[in-house]
């Protein structure tokens, strides 16, 4: 990266330099909680529909950057559009969440595509080259998707259960199938990172949401080891880019992103002490979290003892201040500006 990009006090960040105060983004911080966002959302036909549309996923992600200042923008898309890509059928029902044809076989398999259809998530590319103008100069662009084990146990199950337990069933039964559905999904994954890159963002972020449900051994087989590779694929065409992982409810298994190559920040969740991060992870890599959203959205002492042990635990760190998952819709705005006044003022 260049040094113009370090003025950036997000990037400056994910380079390991501690700031004098640490760069702010929330999880989610596009979304239901902005009255705005209800306003725009609510002119769509379907979820899907307002991520396929760029002139929405703009304004989308630009709302909470005016409203709050943040650091960074993160474009607004859904994981799931690369099964949607894929040629698998997604659907996103009001109230319930995400629903897909569930993979149940080999013939399941057979039907997706061998690479996705690129011009399906042409409105994502549009969109992060509109961001890199629309932005202030001071404000990063993140780009995103899902790691291989979270999005393939959604393709397996259709929907999200409370432990994903369709897909490690599957995983169990079926353990070269499964297999290969992880390869498609790292080569996949990869490509469209890069794509995003090129379009114009500065960073990516893997959101492994569900790496927690996972026993030791498939942890690495079906988080780590996928991680690593898609890692290394992104790396190798685009250098420059840092890249951050987050294995949500992955607390005692940290130690095992310790060694690999090209993570330059780790995403951390509400369960995990910064002291045990800092412990388990290299000192030249970032950290990024990890206040509880309930405590968010509870605001007044609760949140203001919440934002200074966050601060405080990781002040030796090169910190990115954000939540240990996404915002939720019922918070409060009032409560994200008490997080930039306290986080600023620090």
């Amino acid at each position: 990266m260049t040094s113009a990009k370090f003025q950036k006090p997000f990037l400056a960040a994910l380079a390991g330099q501690r700031q004098p105060r640490p760069p702010v983004w929330l999880m989610r911080q596009a979304g239901r909680y902005l009255p705005e966002y209800r306003e725009i959302r609510a002119r769509a036909k379907s979820f899907l529909d307002f991520c396929y549309t760029p002139a929405s996923t703009v304004e989308a992600t630009l709302q909470p950057i005016r409203r709050f200042g943040f650091d960074a923008a993160i474009l607004f898309s859904d994981i799931l559009v690369l099964p949607d890509a894929l040629g698998q059928r997604v659907t996103f029902e009001t109230g319930e969440g995400p629903r897909l044809e569930p993979i149940a076989d080999a013939a399941g398999f057979s039907r997706l595509r061998s690479e996705p259809d690129w011009e399906r998530l042409t409105p994502a590319f549009e969109t992060l080259d509109r961001l890199k103008t629309a932005l202030p100069a001071e404000v990063a662009l993140i780009g995103f998707c899902g790691a291989p084990w979270t999005v393939a146990s959604y393709m397996i199950a259709g929907r999200g259960t409370p432990d994903q337990g369709p897909a490690r069933l599957f995983a169990y039964r079926h353990p070269e199938l499964f297999g290969a559905l992880i390869d498609r999904l790292v080569d996949a994954s990869a490509d469209y990172l890069v794509h995003q890159i090129v379009a114009g963002a500065e960073a990516v972020q893997i959101f492994d949401s569900w790496a927690g449900v996972l026993p030791p051994a498939e942890f690495e087989r079906w988080c780590v080891a996928p991680l690593a590779a898609l890692v290394a694929k992104v790396k190798a065409r685009e250098p420059g880019t840092p890249i951050i992982a987050f294995p949500r409810g992955a607390a005692s298994q940290l130690g095992k992103f310790s060694g690999m190559k090209g993570v330059a920040a780790i995403g951390l969740d509400t369960a995990v002490e910064p002291a045990a991060a800092a412990a388990m992870l290299p000192g030249d890599m970032a950290l990024q979290g990890n206040l509880d959203p309930l405590a968010l959205v509870a605001g007044g002492r609760a949140l203001d003892e919440g934002i200074d042990r966050v601060l405080e635990g990781f002040r030796p760190r090169a910190h990115i201040f954000n939540l240990g998952h996404g915002i939720l819709p019922e918070t409060p705005i009032a409560h994200v500006e008490r997080i930039m006044a306290r986080v600023r003022g620090a």
